[in-house]
């Protein structure tokens, strides 16, 4: 089965994003997937902001995005367009750090308004990468992200249609060709 890693951006130690990443990795992990989670905001920020790829952490966690087959890519949406915190780190990816991986891209915002974020601010980036397919992603908005004195979970509406999402890419990483091993003389 692929290796899945979702990489969250979101800033807020209570982020709706990695709720919503987490539902999205239980629903991968019951499908059969290995999955991890990279919380970009537990990346030690002097190394993020300045670039130290060669520091332990950062190295893990670049490495981590290499042996990946497959990304789930969570933002919140901040001034229209995905975080800061997550252009810091696809920054650090050498350019065609994606190659040959299946992308899920997800935002989470209080607005319609914001809905075309995926389309317009991340796609664009994560093609840049050299991302082989990124799915169709999906925008949930915060109001439907319940948290409380019990587990987090989401409204019914926005959980059935983060799944459809959810199971495309699991068909997309599944139906996508086997890596070719090739050998440089």
């Amino acid at each position: 089965m692929p290796n899945l890693l979702a990489i969250t951006g979101s800033p807020s130690a209570h982020s709706r994003t990695a709720i919503v990443a987490d539902h999205v990795l239980r629903r991968l992990a019951h499908s059969g997937f290995e999955t991890g989670h990279l919380s970009v905001r537990d990346l030690p920020a002097a190394d993020l902001l300045s670039a130290r790829r060669g520091e332990p952490e950062i190295r893990r966690a670049l490495e981590a995005v290499a042996e990946a087959d497959g990304l789930v890519i969570a933002t919140p949406v901040y001034k229209a367009s995905y975080t800061g915190l997550l252009k810091a780190f696809l920054d650090l990816l050498p350019q065609d750090g994606l190659a040959g991986k299946t992308i899920l891209p997800l935002a989470t915002g209080g607005s319609l308004a914001h809905v075309l974020t995926i389309d317009y601010a991340l796609r664009p980036v994560l093609s840049a990468l050299g991302a082989r397919h990124v799915t169709a992603g999906r925008f949930v908005l915060d109001s439907t992200v319940e948290r409380g004195d019990g587990p987090d979970r989401l409204r019914p509406e926005a959980e059935l249609d983060l799944y459809q999402a959810v199971d495309e890419f699991a068909d997309a990483l599944r139906s996508a060709p086997a890596a070719v091993l090739t050998t440089t003389p």
